[in-house]
């Protein structure tokens, strides 16, 4: 049997993270990282647009808000120090009516509230200086946003985690977490590890991870939301020079249409949100029969569902028509033509819904008996994992005596 002082389940990007500032808060730590996955970032870690966000959209005081802005800072850092490239090419979130002003204004009270630095409202004869094919009656331009490759960001983890006697483990699926007197059992593949304490940073599976633990997880339930995106042939790539949003829906969880120029050249559109049948399945008609029966037996599916049946008629509809696609994009780019759209990649984004039906909006964290778990870490998780491996770390030196 191997012996660890910690046991971090998932090898995703705050799993990594997670283990690296255990590593750099105390050398001699054995730290042992589990990812089922035969290769790094398989899920949510390597199926993102790749944006630095900035911290607009948090309620201040929240921790999305708080882990973002201390995320983004220690990203950007950890990307010069290891070569990294990255953009920051900021961010234009923009009103197309009148009707858009309210909420509008509301974002720039919250940027301002969250620390955000040079952002400022725009006219339209402004907006069009910074995005000479956008329109919109007003817009917030928010320097502070950009772009990186979070593969290339999980990579360099991964090297920093080993370069300090780590042991990154993939193909490790876990079976069985066991607490037991001397510390916790962990059987991954044919192995099994003893830990001090085990962190769970398991993403589209956190949720049966913590059952593992004999978690009470039966007031929520991680529900599959995949997000699509369209990518603009290399004609019309010229029209984004940055990020382009819309207005976000207060009555609507989701963003809605936009546009992320990347570092290797393209611009994808989306991603819309509309509900997965399979938790890992990265197609428009992938299907598991044990995803789709965990979602549609848990009570809070309904409610959303009947609480958003027109919206997400909507965005089903968008998904499958890329006319009506076209039509939402040319609400901000009108010189969008069918010709320079194509469907591109997708993602599946785990999200943690409670049994009444409402959606966990900030990030969430749980504690059993010698384990501390990821609950719900979404947008901006890619962008706060250093911070929330920090904040994870401490709390496991603190409250297991990992420091002792």
């Amino acid at each position: 049997m191997n012996r660890a002082d910690v046991v971090i389940v998932g090898g995703g990007l705050i799993g990594l993270a997670t283990a690296l500032d255990l590593l750099e808060r105390k050398p001699d730590l054995r730290v042992t990282v589990a990812e089922k996955e035969d290769a790094l970032a398989r899920h949510q870690s390597g199926r993102n647009s790749g944006v630095i966000h900035a911290g607009l959209y948090y309620p201040p005081g929240s921790l999305k808000a708080r882990l973002c802005r201390e995320g983004r800072s220690k990203l950007l850092r950890f990307a010069d120090e290891h070569g990294i490239p990255y953009r920051l090419c900021g961010k234009l979130v923009v009103a197309s009516n009148e009707g858009e002003l309210g909420p509008l204004e509301e974002l720039r009270r919250r940027g301002v509230e969250n620390g955000l630095e040079g952002i400022r409202e725009l006219r339209a004869a402004e907006l069009v200086e910074i995005e000479p094919n956008v329109t919109g009656v007003r817009a917030l331009h928010v320097p502070e946003s950009g772009v990186i490759d979070y593969r290339q960001v999980a990579q360099a983890y991964v090297d920093q985690v080993r370069a300090r006697g780590g042991d990154v483990r993939f193909g490790a699926a876990v079976h069985a977490i066991d607490s037991r007197s001397a510390g916790v059992l962990v059987s991954l593949g044919a192995d099994e590890v003893e830990a001090a304490c085990v962190i769970t940073c398991a993403g589209l599976q956190s949720d049966r991870i913590a059952r593992l633990t004999g978690s009470d997880s039966s007031d929520y339930r991680i529900v599959p939301f995949r997000g699509d995106y369209f990518t603009l042939a290399p004609p019309a790539r010229s029209l984004v020079r940055g990020l382009v949003y819309p207005v976000p829906d207060p009555s609507f969880p989701f963003l809605g249409v936009h546009f992320t120029p990347r570092l290797d050249g393209e611009v994808w559109a989306g991603p819309n949100a509309v509900p997965a049948f399979a938790r890992e399945g990265y197609s428009r008609f992938a299907f598991s029969l044990r995803d789709t029966s965990d979602t549609v037996r848990f009570p809070g599916f309904a409610r959303l569902a009947r609480r958003y049946v027109r919206m997400g008629a909507t965005e089903i509809w968008r998904d499958l028509s890329k006319p009506a696609a076209v039509r939402a994009m040319q609400r901000y780019i009108p010189a969008l033509e069918g010709r320079d759209v194509r469907f591109g990649p997708c993602g599946i984004r785990a999200q943690c819904m409670k049994s009444d039906g409402t959606l966990v909006d900030d990030f969430l964290f749980a504690e059993t008996e010698r384990v501390l778990h990821v609950v719900n870490a979404p947008s901006p998780g890619a962008t706060a994992s250093l911070a929330i491996g920090g904040m994870l770390g401490r709390r496991a030196a603190e409250q297991f005596g990992l420091d002792a």
